[in-house]
């Protein structure tokens, strides 16, 4: 689990300009951010538009990750869905090597009750060959994965190691840090409360952010979990203005902005996603230009 303490991120899948998988842009961009000092990598999340990707894409996004990554970083797959039994097939039939984990959702638009949540998670933990990080998303699944629910799936299940919270609550984060097992790790899935929420007990991040600016996020991160909150704050005001500007007009689009302003790669996007407007991306690139050069 010491692997997962520290700065992950939720890769992208770039597209070129005819919305076929770029390649050599997710090396590139895999290459950034194991620089920038990352200390995880997350494949085909919510950021990655996996719910546009092809059975055969999702394939390539994997083995350009895994042949980019080249054993430098743990990797963590998410595997996630609102049909139980089609997520405990996947789990029972992938091939998971060069994974150390994976992250799966808790279950969207169907809004099941904390009892359903906790069912679904059971038979995710049982099938799964690698440790399990569960994923509370509400802005996206319409339902809250409850403090309590949590708990109990980390006492029942030893290989239900960690959370990514990102319901945006830092009271509900810290109720979690509060009652959790010992081991088990809170990992913030919110860019912007993410250095409250380590100065709390939390364990790091999944990152959306931290893909675009991956030397000072990690830093900051690292410098929070040190106890070092001066300079950790520095770091968390000096991107907190596009924290908030790669998620004003949804995600991926506001990233896929800064990685064109980087020159890593396109800024397209999938619909029913469309790209940043004019304005915002005029912002992000000022940001990128003050930030990086």
């Amino acid at each position: 689990m010491q692997a997962f303490i520290g700065t992950g991120v939720a890769l992208v899948t770039p597209f070129k300009k005819d919305f076929s998988v770029d390649v050599e842009a997710l090396k590139r961009i895999v290459n950034y951010v194991i620089d920038g000092g990352v200390e995880y990598l997350v494949v085909l999340g919510t950021t990655a538009e996996s719910a546009t990707l092809t059975a055969d894409e999702k394939e390539l996004v994997i083995r350009t990750v895994k042949e980019a990554n080249n054993g430098r970083l743990p990797l963590v797959l998410g595997v996630g869905g609102n049909n139980t039994m089609k997520v405990v097939e996947e789990l029972k039939t992938r091939d998971f090597s060069g994974f150390s984990a994976v992250l799966s959702v808790s279950p969207y638009y169907n809004k099941p009750t904390q009892e359903g949540i906790y069912q679904h998670f059971k038979m995710v933990a049982e099938a799964s060959p690698l440790p399990v990080i569960l994923y509370n998303v509400p802005g996206r699944t319409a339902s809250n994965m409850l403090p309590s629910t949590v708990i109990r799936l980390a006492n029942d299940f030893k290989n239900v190691i960690a959370i990514k919270e990102a319901a945006g609550d830092i009271v509900q984060a810290m109720k979690l840090l509060q009652d959790k097992p010992k081991d088990f790790l809170v990992i913030s899935g919110d860019d912007m409360i993410t250095l409250p929420m380590v100065l709390a007990g939390g364990a790091g991040v999944i990152s959306v952010i931290g893909e675009g600016f991956p030397k000072e996020f990690s830093e900051m991160v690292r410098l929070g979990l040190q106890r070092k909150v001066d300079e950790a704050y520095k770091l968390h005001y000096l991107l907190a203005d596009s924290i908030d500007m790669i998620f004003e007009q949804g995600n991926p689009g506001g990233i896929k902005e800064v990685f064109k302003s980087l020159g890593l790669s396109e800024n397209t996007v999938r619909l029913p996603l469309v790209n940043v407007n004019e304005d915002l991306a005029n912002r992000l690139d000022a940001f990128v230009k003050k930030v990086v050069n």
